[in-house]
């Protein structure tokens, strides 16, 4: 559950969805848990992980993903132009 800011330089804390702006990602991960993968092969795991950025931060900052790396708190200025455009024509 999302509790705070993923704003690491932010202490504000989660109360209502209604302020603020809620990311979710899709990540995959290596397991050997028998029960999300198959037993002993190390196989991906798909996995969904949410994240929050409060009113003030998310008037100025995104979150973007990248494989490899994860996460990262990006200024809204380079955050729109990280993402790429994808013809699914």
């Amino acid at each position: 559950m999302v509790s705070k800011c993923a704003n690491p330089g932010c202490d504000a804390r989660l109360h209502y969805f209604r302020e603020g702006r809620l990311y979710q990602f899709e990540t995959r991960s290596k397991t050997t848990d028998i029960w999300r993968a198959d037993a002993g092969t190390g196989a991906s795991v798909r996995q969904v992980r949410n994240y929050w950025l409060c009113g003030p931060c998310s008037a100025r900052l995104a979150l973007t993903f990248t494989p490899g790396k994860g996460v990262a708190v990006t200024p809204l200025s380079l955050a729109s132009h990280a993402c790429e455009v994808v013809s699914l024509d």
